[in-house]
């Protein structure tokens, strides 16, 4: 037997394939199922499974679409009652492929219905798809689904949990959440382990009780990106296949054209971004987290424009927005240097800039997250998360004045900043360094 793992890092999330014989088997595939569908083929195995551990929160699935495409059953928990045809998965009730046997293991506590899949070779336990339930170094939350559930869901996730930490030491640990997904109650610390590693070192089974356990769980949360409350109903109801279509790039007529009913979202670096944009983009730039701050700070399935650099990659900036259900993607604008149209920039600045500024009285924001903030904030600053400077500017900034803006590393605040200067302040940004290191600044 051997398994795959495919990191989708934009996400923090891992697909599988399992290969046993000739016998293959996805888990927790996510919309772009071409990169699953070349890894079957390169595998040399037939696909005879798709598995789903939960109805995703964090991304649309390519489950249903992989099993029709390849004509072999989807498998999803029986709780999960989709609106489209499927094989429930029962508690303990094995699906049997040869010597290869799929156990389901009903874990709720990320969600109601979450399942892992427990899978025994010739009789022996050899692995475990723990989904969102027991994760490398920590627990898949239990609030996705609105507060009012969440205690209840912690509790069953304590259950869920020891559930699978009674199997034998050696079952390896194979979590579809991983480091990098807002899914876990704290930051998880590996793709991949046993159940015996995690029984030794996970602290989320290290709780006493079922009651500490709760109220470490809940005490850990943080703040969720506004799109997962569309992945839900998505993965029930079900979507269109993602078609990865070419996307014409735009003239400035064209542009003009689309501009009064399309959000442009300019993935451009940094620097770049300050240096000339066209006034309105929003500064999202193009990398691991690209997708997920687009389906936070803008309306689920906005038509979007993209401004893109002639090198960086359409394709991945696709992939990342089709993931999560924005398939509306007007236009890309390609070289804005060609275009005869007036730009806007603002200043970013370096650690010294920035330091002796503050320490001059400037009017400075942080748009960390609440969980930074508890590690020390510059003083006299406005705290604000950035996704919330999106929906509304933050209570006592003075528009007269210069805000100096800081994150961790500059991608939060020259999203902040491009927010700001719709809104007719005059930002300045922090890239490179952020709070911390000013912090550090000040106090050497």
């Amino acid at each position: 037997m051997e398994i795959r793992q495919v990191l989708t890092e934009s996400l923090g999330d891992s697909t599988y394939l399992l290969t046993h014989q000739e016998t293959g088997i996805v888990v927790d595939p996510q919309r772009d199922i071409d990169r699953f569908e070349r890894l079957i083929v390169d595998s040399g195995t037939e696909l005879r499974l798709v598995l789903e551990t939960h109805l995703h929160n964090d991304y649309i699935s390519g489950g249903p679409d992989l099993a029709s495409r390849a004509g072999v059953e989807l498998v999803l928990p029986a709780g999960a009652a989709p609106a489209y045809r499927h094989r429930p998965a029962f508690h303990m009730e094995d699906i049997e492929l040869g010597d290869l046997v799929i156990r389901p293991i009903h874990t709720p506590g990320h969600t109601p219905e979450h399942t892992s899949y427990l899978v025994l070779v010739a009789g022996e336990p050899m692995a475990v798809f723990s989904g969102g339930s027991l994760l490398v170094g920590s627990a898949g939350r239990p609030d996705l689904l609105g507060p009012e559930r969440a205690e209840t869901l912690a509790r069953l996730q304590y259950g869920s949990i020891h559930r699978i930490a009674v199997l034998p030491h050696q079952v390896g640990v194979y979590p579809t959440h991983g480091q990098g997904s807002y899914c876990t109650t704290t930051i998880a610390s590996g793709p991949t382990s046993t159940v015996g590693v995690e029984k030794k070192d996970n602290p989320a089974l290290a709780y006493p009780d079922e009651d500490s356990f709760v109220e470490g769980q809940l005490a850990a949360l943080g703040p969720w990106p506004a799109y997962y409350a569309h992945m839900a109903p998505a993965n029930v109801f079900g979507v269109p296949p993602l078609e990865l279509r070419e996307v014409p790039i735009l003239t400035k007529d064209d542009y003009e054209q689309a501009i009064p009913t399309a959000i442009v979202v300019d993935a451009r670096p940094l620097e770049r971004f300050a240096a000339g944009h066209l006034l309105g983009s929003l500064a999202i730039a193009l990398g691991d987290s690209f997708g997920t701050w687009v389906g936070w700070v803008l309306p689920y399935q906005a038509p979007l424009i993209l401004v893109l650099d002639p090198d960086q990659d359409l394709d991945e900036a696709q992939r990342q927005l089709g993931r999560i259900g924005f398939d509306k993607i007007q236009g890309v604008i390609r070289d804005l240097s060609e275009w005869d149209v007036d730009l806007e920039s603002h200043r970013v600045v370096d650690l010294s800039e920035f330091t002796k500024a503050v320490e001059a009285g400037a009017q400075v924001l942080d748009v960390r997250s609440p969980i930074d903030w508890a590690d020390g904030t510059i003083p006299g600053s406005t705290l604000a998360y950035v996704p919330d400077v999106a929906l509304a500017t933050p209570v006592g900034l003075d528009q007269g004045r210069e805000v100096w803006v800081a994150c961790e590393s500059g991608y939060r605040a020259n999203l902040a900043a491009s927010v700001l200067e719709v809104r007719g302040f005059r930002p300045v940004v922090l890239i490179g360094p952020g709070v911390p290191e000013v912090l550090d600044s000040m106090t050497s």
